[in-house]
């Protein structure tokens, strides 16, 4: 083999190296945040983190490594979903969630919509 040849396998097999190396600590960066997001968020802040990702993709990826290094520098501890919420509309982000109103009596629980079909008839 020439030397040519030689240094292009160990070009090709150094870029394939560094990919994987990126690729596996991109994945473990993941699993890491979303356990450390998990032990800080309480109530309904997974449901309002899920969310705003789906609407705001770009914008989550950033505030979820925010986050993960406050949380990591010991600046939070604890974060409701309320509070996640409050957050996000503070920075111009107004996520919408789906929101339902039910509704007791006589030993049943039915969506105020329904509620009110049934009171119109």
């Amino acid at each position: 083999m020439s030397d040519r040849e030689l240094e292009a396998i160990k070009a090709k097999k150094l870029r394939e190296l560094q990919r994987r190396v990126t690729l596996g600590e991109h994945s473990k960066e993941q699993v890491d945040g979303n356990k450390i997001l998990n032990k800080i968020f309480k109530g309904r802040a997974w449901e309002v983190f899920n969310a705003a990702k789906s609407q705001f993709p770009v914008a989550m990826a950033e505030i979820e490594r925010l986050l993960v290094s406050m949380t990591l520098q010991g600046k939070i501890t604890e974060i409701q979903g309320e509070q996640l919420y409050a957050l996000l509309r503070e920075i111009g982000l107004h996520v919408k969630l789906s929101t339902t109103i039910k509704v007791t009596g006589h030993g049943e629980t039915k969506l105020l919509s329904d509620k009110f079909r049934e009171s119109v008839k």
